[in-house]
């Protein structure tokens, strides 16, 4: 029998602190649980049917009698908080340093050596959020031409650029120019480009978004299952966070509702092989921007989202359900926090029910996947798939 697994994290979806929380300024973060108390009508019926609430660190979601999931939760053992650092553990790559962070903005000579390849001024140079600074420079942008360089408290360049001005392919090739000047002690886990459109001080960020990160450091499950001859398909910004490294098809759909779609387009015609989607709008659209009730109405439409996915899986198909780290909108900080992720896991082959308790790394899931595709590595993890059935 053809074998397919559908991996998909919601970006940011984190459920409470991890015990060394205080060394990244993140005491009292419980993305979900909080999310969960501002909004007490949330109910997402069918992941908690799946046992969501019976996760240690949703409290405010009541635990089902009879699950019809596996249900647990993940402690990051890498160095960090960030999207990269989180994925590339799911697919079982540790990191023992984390990326290098700017708090004070980029060193006199990156911005020089930038401003050279792309024969443009810099604006900004600083830690800012997104929105923030383009209302702060997005007109002067439009009136020198100068591109506005940004980061936060993650290990990320960011480029914004007005589409009129820059269109997004050039926007695409100064973040390659930034890639290739950020290596070494100045080797951000990502250059994101942040395309953006308005007039008069109105300005939006557009789904044209890129991400441009480092290659793994290492070989992944994706790696392996695609030498293996196993179809690997990435939806969303997966292609991005692995530089395109073991995927077989991507598709670069921007947004939850359009990553959504392109999933299940995916099962549609996807024999075999592994799914790998990234929902990022719980992060950036609505925990980076301290918006509760935003990220409450985006957990309902993923919730509500799962039926068709269940009405498309075959016999023997593997779902799980995790996320790569939290970003708290509940918090005074706009940034990650770090934090356990959900791990929910359905087949229909599974009895149901079955608690995981708390996995020590995301890599458990490289190393089920590894298992159940039948690849020998384990990648430092225990496979739970044994567990399940």
């Amino acid at each position: 029998m053809k074998k397919r697994a559908i991996l998909i994290v919601l970006d940011s979806v984190g459920v409470g602190e991890l015990p060394d929380a205080a060394q990244y300024g993140d005491v009292g973060s419980n993305t979900l649980n909080h999310v969960l108390e501002a909004n007490p009508e949330l109910r997402l019926p069918n992941m908690a049917a799946l046992g969501l609430g019976c996760i240690e660190g949703v409290d405010a979601l009541p635990c089902v009698e009879k699950p019809s999931g596996c249900y647990g939760r993940m402690a990051e053992r890498s160095a960090g908080k960030d999207s990269t650092t989180g994925h590339w553990e799911i697919a079982g790559l540790h990191l023992e340093t984390p990326f290098p962070v700017f708090p004070d903005g980029f060193p006199e000579e990156i911005i020089r050596a930038f401003c050279e390849k792309t024969g443009r001024g810099v604006l900004g140079n600083k830690a800012s959020s997104g929105t923030v600074i383009l209302e702060e420079l997005g007109q002067q942008h439009i009136e020198t031409g100068d591109l506005i360089v940004y980061t936060s408290a993650d290990s990320v360049f960011q480029i914004a650029a007005h589409e009129e001005i820059v269109p997004p392919s050039q926007l695409y090739e100064y973040c390659r120019m930034a890639r290739e000047l950020l290596q070494g002690v100045y080797g951000v886990g990502r250059v994101i480009a942040r395309p953006f459109v308005g007039k008069d001080g109105k300005f939006t960020r557009t789904g044209n978004r890129r991400d441009f990160s480092l290659p793994p450091t290492g070989e992944t499950v994706l790696d392996h299952l695609k030498a293996a001859g196993v179809p690997v398909c990435g939806v969303g910004k997966i292609e991005d966070l692995f530089a395109g490294r073991g995927l077989t098809e991507s598709d670069h759909a921007a947004g939850n509702p359009a990553c959504i779609e392109a999933a299940l387009a995916f099962l549609d015609r996807m024999e075999e092989g592994l799914l790998f989607v990234n929902l990022v709008d719980f992060d950036t659209q609505y925990g980076h921007r301290n918006n509760a009730e935003g990220y409450a109405a985006a957990l309902t439409e993923f919730d509500e989202s799962l039926p068709r996915f269940f009405k498309k899986f075959r016999e023997g198909d593997l779902l799980i359900i995790t996320a790569d780290h939290g970003c708290d909108p509940t918090t005074s900080s706009p940034d990650h926090s770090r934090e356990y992720v959900p791990l929910l896991v359905w087949s229909q082959q599974m009895a149901g029910g079955v608690p995981l308790g708390t996995m020590p790394t995301y890599s458990a899931v490289a190393a089920t996947l590894a298992e159940y595709f039948g690849l020998e590595q384990r990648y430092e993890a225990e496979s739970f798939l044994s567990r399940l059935f």
